[in-house]
């Protein structure tokens, strides 16, 4: 079947496609005691990128009759890993220090916070261009950081603003 480009931008390319620079990320209902309300404000603004996790259906081999016969399993979700620019204040990036550090202690391998204190909640919004209507919206249930990247620090970094990653399960 043959199509025209007119074709290809009236119906595969609505509006001209989503952007992947349209997009706000919010942090909420995280511990007391680690990320302060003024971190978990800044994050909103210092949040530079954000992916929206793969998911995918596991197989379950059954067999019947010598052969095997493959159907759903549970779904899985990768791990969520969000870009933050750092502040000269360190504001967020010791707030996700402490959440990490308070749910294994380094001396005497503890964790200071109470079974329901240990997790956080986020939301990504995705817009259109015209910043009016939200197209997609991704809500991160019972998260918690698993990783704060490094940062890396160097004399030849004169026109650049340090970044770090955190990743969450």
């Amino acid at each position: 079947m043959a199509f025209t480009i007119q074709d290809f931008r009236g119906k595969a390319l609505t509006n001209s496609g989503a952007r992947a620079n349209l997009f706000e990320v919010e942090i909420h209902d995280v511990p007391t005691n680690t990320l302060s309300g003024t971190a978990v404000n800044e994050f909103m603004f210092t949040c530079k990128a954000a992916a929206i996790p793969a998911m995918a259906v596991g197989t379950i081999d059954v067999p019947y009759f010598g052969r095997t016969i493959k159907v759903p399993g549970n779904k899985t979700f990768d791990n969520w890993t969000v870009t933050i620019i750092n502040d000269e204040d360190f504001i967020v990036r010791n707030g996700f220090e402490k959440w990490i550090a308070a749910m294994g202690t380094h001396a005497k391998n503890i964790s200071i916070l109470k079974a329901d204190e240990l997790y956080g909640n986020a939301t990504v919004k995705h817009y259109n261009k015209s910043n009016d209507k939200t197209i997609a919206e991704y809500k991160f249930v019972n998260i918690f950081p698993v990783t704060v990247s490094e940062i890396t620090l160097g004399w030849d970094a004169n026109d650049a603003i340090e970044e770090f990653t955190v990743e969450f399960a």
